[in-house]
């Protein structure tokens, strides 16, 4: 049987049960991966009594094929960090698509990521030193992750877990390897979309994230 989240804040809620070792210590935080992270995080940070925050971070999608990521970028204290899929980036080249197609999307996502680094509280936090727990609602490839993962150890964390309520078992094996420690609370061995893991699974706007952040 599919396991299913009532909602984000609930999946932040039963994340926050399988953490508990991290609850109240004094040099972890808790960030969301802004946009869909965020309501997880703020549960999961409310319920271990821990700071919270947010990493910004944007998909790179396939021209025509949006939900499918050759890649990513997550922005960290004043810093851009940016993963590619070479190799898939190299085939879907071969098969047609432009490299200016490519560029494109990547420019649109990269002005994105700086109008959201103007707007969002809880994205210029001190990692010197911590223990971070990045949260997501769901890790479908793993490539937003993994460039959150490197944007935070850029900005100098010291141990970085990788924590949400689903994920697929390429994705959890792909972050796994560069970070200290993984948790999905459900791995399907057939993934779907995230959001079919939940009942409620709106779409976040700014004011939904930047209210969450500055609570």
């Amino acid at each position: 049987m599919t396991m299913r989240f009532e909602d984000r804040t609930d999946a932040g809620e039963r994340l926050a049960a399988v953490l508990t070792q991290f609850r109240e210590r004094p040099d972890a935080i808790v960030l969301g991966l802004a946009r869909g992270g965020i309501p997880v995080a703020a549960a999961a940070a409310k319920a271990l009594y821990l700071p919270l925050g947010a990493v910004l971070v944007r998909k790179l999608g396939i021209p025509g094929h949006d939900e499918t990521a050759y890649g990513a970028l997550a922005w960290s204290r004043g810093r851009i960090v940016r993963l590619v899929n070479k190799p898939l980036v190299d085939r879907i080249l071969e098969h047609g698509v432009r490299q200016e197609w490519l560029d494109e999307v990547e420019g649109r996502q990269r002005a994105e990521l700086l109008r959201r680094a103007e707007t969002y509280p809880g994205t210029d936090q001190d990692l010197t030193g911590k223990t971070v727990l990045l949260v997501d609602d769901g890790l479908a490839t793993g490539a937003t992750m993994r460039a959150a993962v490197e944007a935070v150890r850029a900005a100098g964390a010291s141990h970085v877990v990788a924590a949400a309520p689903v994920g697929s078992l390429e994705a959890e094996a792909s972050v796994s390897r560069v970070c200290n420690a993984v948790l999905c609370l459900h791995l399907p061995g057939k993934f779907r979309a995230v959001g079919s893991f939940y009942r409620h699974f709106e779409q976040l706007t700014d004011e939904d994230a930047i209210s969450l952040l500055g609570q």
